[in-house]
Parts: structure tokens; C-alpha cells; sequence
């Protein structure tokens, strides 16, 4: 069992019990460490498009280039062009990523604290399906909250998708983070919100667990 010092008692990422064996934590991001809001997205754009939510959301899940932006194959340009002509309406680069932000929510302190404490026993990485819009907006969150730079101040190392050219639950992606740090499968556990995610690396590491934040 991981055990926490007093000051990090008040965290809201449950943290299950994890084998004596393990000795490297892979983090995910949102759902885990990052409060998320999709339904604020949803809202912002059907607001901007003069659509239902329901269409919005419905476009969305079906518009193939949201994955393709997260493995680094638009640039953010191209990315607020999709979203224009998604949208059919001439939306400027500021209403376009604050409507995209809008589900980014917050990073408790006490999160962040948590992540820092367990490296010091373990190998703690974050793996997350992300862009460039949301990591700049995601380190505005982490300096107001703690007054480090970036989110990757508290890890060994941070993986984004958009950089890596892949997503999860590619196996390649899992496969990258293992062969990168020289990492044992049998030793390292993955804690992700998403569970069709947990099933797709089963073959990658010994144990998985799903774990989600509270909606705030």
C-alpha cells in the first residue's frame, strides 16, 4: 500500500493498493490529476454554432480530425479550421480555443503534492491524449495552483500524445514510455479514468487500475 504523509491526506485521487512489486506509477491525466467538464465545450460550441447540444456532441464524437489534433497531425491552425467548417460559422482563433479550454477544469494542490510525494518511491511518469491548446492552458492551471511552470515539473516524465504521434490505447504509445525508461511491465502499474483504455494495455503491464476525480 502507498503510503501518504499527513500532508497529503486531503487528496482526491483515490489511490488503490498497489503490489509491493511495483515500482513505476504511468499517470493519466485527465479524469485522474485534471477536473473535466465536456459538457462546458459541448455548451460553448453549440452557443457558437447556433446548434443543440446533442449536435454538437454528435459531431463531435464523429469528426476524425479531435484525433488526429491530439497525434500531431494538424497544426493548431488546421485544428480551428476543422472547427470552422464543423461549425459552419467564422469563429476567431479566441472563441475557438476558449470554447475548446472551457472543459479543462481544476488541479487541486493537494494532486499535484500527492504525484511529488510518490516519487520518492516510485518512478512516476504521466501519459496523456492531449494537445498543444490544452497543455498551454493546462500549465496556466498548474502555476496558479502551485507556482511551478509546467505540469511536468512534478513527474520524471511527461508524454503528450500530440508529441509522441500516437494515442492511447494504441499499444505502440505504452510500448514507447516502456522501452524509453528501459521499464519492466511486471513492475509498473498504469492508473487511468478510462476503462476501454485499461483493457487495451493489459498486455503491456501487470496490473491496471481505473480511477476517476470527483466532478467539481
Amino acid at each position: 500500500m502507498i503510503r501518504q504523509r499527513s500532508n497529503y491526506s486531503n487528496t482526491s485521487i483515490p489511490i488503490p493498493l498497489v503490489p509491493p512489486t511495483i515500482k513505476n506509477l504511468i499517470f493519466d491525466l485527465g479524469g485522474v490529476i485534471l477536473d473535466l467538464h465536456f459538457d462546458r465545450t459541448y455548451e460553448a460550441f453549440a452557443r457558437a454554432g447556433h446548434r443543440s447540444v446533442e449536435e454538437i456532441r454528435a459531431m463531435m464524437d464523429k469528426s476524425p480530425f479531435f484525433n488526429e489534433y491530439e497525434k500531431g497531425l494538424l497544426t493548431d491552425h488546421e485544428f480551428r479550421e476543422a472547427i470552422r467548417r464543423m461549425l459552419q460559422t467564422n469563429l476567431s482563433d479566441e472563441e475557438i480555443d476558449a470554447a475548446w479550454i472551457a472543459l479543462l477544469g481544476r488541479i487541486p494542490l493537494e494532486r499535484l503534492q500527492l504525484v511529488k510525494g510518490l516519487r520518492r518511491k516510485f518512478n512516476v511518469f504521466l501519459l496523456s491524449n492531449t494537445n498543444s491548446i490544452h497543455v498551454r492552458r493546462i500549465d496556466q492551471i498548474v502555476k496558479v495552483a502551485s507556482g511551478e511552470p509546467s505540469l511536468r515539473s512534478f513527474f520524471d516524465e511527461a508524454y503528450y500524445s500530440q508529441e509522441l504521434k500516437m494515442r492511447k490505447p494504441e499499444i505502440e504509445i505504452y510500448e514507447h514510455v516502456l522501452k524509453r525508461h528501459q521499464l519492466d511491465p511486471a513492475l509498473t502499474l498504469f492508473l487511468d479514468d478510462n476503462l476501454p483504455i485499461c483493457k487495451g494495455r493489459k498486455k503491456q503491464v501487470s496490473k491496471h487500475f481505473r480511477l476517476s476525480t470527483p466532478t467539481r
